[in-house]
C-alpha cells in the first residue's frame, strides 16, 4: 500500500512509521505545520509542533529513506482547534482539543489531502487498533498496552475513516518497548520526552493563555442553595471539579473544602459545593457519531449495555445507553447557557456507577469489551443526589 505517515517528531509516529516501511508498504513522511510561529524549541515535554519536532521528523525520515514533507496546517488548525476551544471555554464548557484534533486535522483534513493525492492509509503514533469483522467492516478497538491506550481520542473515527487509518503499534506492550526499538533502529527521538498538556499551550497555563483570548468579567460565586459566598474576576478560568484557587469568602457550614459544580457563562456566575455533588449519573451527548458501523441496537433504537469513559486515562464505568429523538418543542437545559432550545438526535447515558467532576464539553466514549462504540460531546449532565438537595431552577440540567 501507499502510506502517509504523519511525523510528529516524537518517538511513537517514528517507530510506526519505521513499522510501516518494514512491512513492505510505500511510505512517505509528513510533518503538520500547526502553528504559522512555531517555537525554536520545546520546553521540556511541554509544546509541539515546534521547530525542533520538525527537524526530529526529518532526521527519522532520513534514517528510515523515505521522502519527507512540510505541510501547512497552520490556518486549519487555528479555526477547527484552537479557536473552537477558546469559544467552547467562553461558552462556558470543558473541550477536548485533541479530539478535535483527531477529528478535523489527522482524519479529515490530513487524510482527504491524502487520499486525492493517491494514497491508501495514514499512519500514525496512536496506541488503538483496527480490525475488521466477519462482514468486512472496520472497528476501533483498545491497544494491547491499556496504559497508552489512545482509542479515547480516536473515538471521533468514522468507519470511512477507519478504512484509511494505520496504527502500527497497536500491538506494543509497553512505551519501554517503543523506546527500545527505537534505539535499536537508530532513531534519535528514542529518549525524547513525551508531550503532555496543551500542545498550542506550551507553559501549560491554560488559565493565562485564556485570560488573553477571553474577556473576564467580574461576578459572582454561589454555593448549591444559591447564597453567595464570594467573588471571581472572570467565570472561564474555572473548570467543573476545581477545588484550588477559589478564594472564598464564606467557608461551607461544615468546614470541608469546596468544589466546582458549575459555570453559568448567562449570568458570570461559579457554582460551588461539597465534593459529593459532582457526582453525575445521568448525561446527554450531542455531536454523536459512531466508530465503525453502529451496533444493531442503535440501529434498532433500543438501549445497550456499554462502559462509558469521558477523560483520555480515566476509568470507564458500566452504563445504559440510547439514542433520543430530537425535539422541536423541547430540549435539555444546556448547563452552560441555561436556555431549552431544540435539539437534534442525542445520546443518553445512564451511569450505572456516578463519575465526579464531569463538564459539558467533554467527550464520552463508549465501548464494548476493547471495541469503541462511538462518542459523543457532553452536552448536558445530572446529578442524582444533587437533584434531590436544590430547586430544580438551579440544577445543571433538567427533564
Amino acid at each position: 500500500m501507499k502510506v502517509l505517515a504523519a511525523m510528529s517528531g516524537g518517538v511513537d509516529s517514528a517507530v510506526a512509521a519505521a513499522r510501516a516501511v518494514e512491512a513492505g508498504h510505500e511510505v512517505v513522511g509528513v510533518h503538520l505545520a500547526l502553528s504559522r510561529m512555531p517555537g525554536t524549541l520545546r520546553t521540556g515535554s511541554r509544546g509541539c509542533c515546534t521547530i525542533e519536532d520538525s527537524t526530529d521528523a526529518w532526521k527519522a525520515c532520513e534514517k528510515l529513506g523515505i521522502p519527507y514533507y512540510v505541510w501547512d496546517f497552520s490556518e486549519r488548525f487555528k479555526e477547527d482547534v484552537v479557536e473552537d476551544f477558546v469559544a467552547e471555554y467562553a461558552a462556558g464548557r470543558t473541550p477536548n482539543p485533541c479530539m478535535r484534533c483527531n477529528e478535523r486535522i489527522k482524519f479529515a483534513a490530513l487524510l482527504e489531502k491524502a487520499l486525492a493525492l493517491g494514497f491508501d492509509a495514514v499512519c500514525t503514533g496512536h496506541y488503538a487498533r483496527v480490525t475488521q469483522d466477519a462482514e468486512g467492516n472496520f472497528e476501533l478497538h483498545r491497544a494491547n498496552d491499556w496504559a497508552k491506550d489512545q482509542s479515547y481520542v480516536l473515538g471521533v473515527l468514522t468507519h470511512e475513516q477507519l478504512k484509511h487509518s494505520m496504527f502500527p503499534l497497536a500491538d506494543a506492550q509497553s512505551k519501554a518497548e517503543v523506546r527500545a526499538e527505537a534505539g535499536r533502529r537508530g532513531l534519535s527521538v528514542a529518549k525524547k520526552p513525551d508531550s503532555h498538556d496543551i500542545c498550542f499551550i506550551s507553559d501549560g497555563d491554560t488559565a493565562g493563555w485564556l485570560a488573553e483570548k477571553i474577556e473576564m468579567t467580574p461576578g459572582a460565586i454561589v454555593d448549591e442553595t444559591g447564597a453567595t459566598v464570594g467573588a471571581h474576576t472572570g467565570a472561564n478560568q474555572f473548570t467543573v471539579g476545581q477545588r484550588r484557587g477559589l478564594k472564598l469568602g464564606t467557608p461551607a457550614a461544615d468546614g470541608k473544602p469546596r468544589f466546582v459544580l458549575e459555570i453559568r457563562p448567562k449570568d458570570n456566575t461559579v457554582v460551588v459545593g461539597p465534593q459529593k455533588l459532582l457526582a453525575i449519573d445521568d448525561l446527554r451527548g450531542i455531536k454523536v457519531s459512531w466508530a465503525g458501523e453502529p451496533i444493531p441496537a442503535v440501529a434498532r433504537g433500543e438501549e445497550f449495555d456499554c462502559m462509558a469513559q469521558v477523560r483520555a486515562h480515566g476509568e470507564p464505568v458500566a452504563a445504559t445507553a440510547w439514542m433520543e429523538p430530537g425535539s422541536g418543542d423541547a430540549g435539555s437545559v444546556d448547563a452552560g447557557s441555561g436556555d431549552v432550545a431544540e435539539t437534534g438526535p442525542q445520546l443518553v447515558v445512564r451511569l450505572k456507577e456516578p463519575l465526579r467532576g464531569v463538564a459539558p464539553g467533554q467527550t464520552v466514549v463508549l465501548y464494548q469489551g476493547t471495541r469503541v462504540l462511538g462518542q459523543a460531546t457532553i452536552d448536558a449532565a445530572r446529578s442524582l443526589q444533587r437533584a434531590s438537595a436544590e430547586p430544580a431552577s438551579t440544577q445543571l440540567t433538567a427533564e
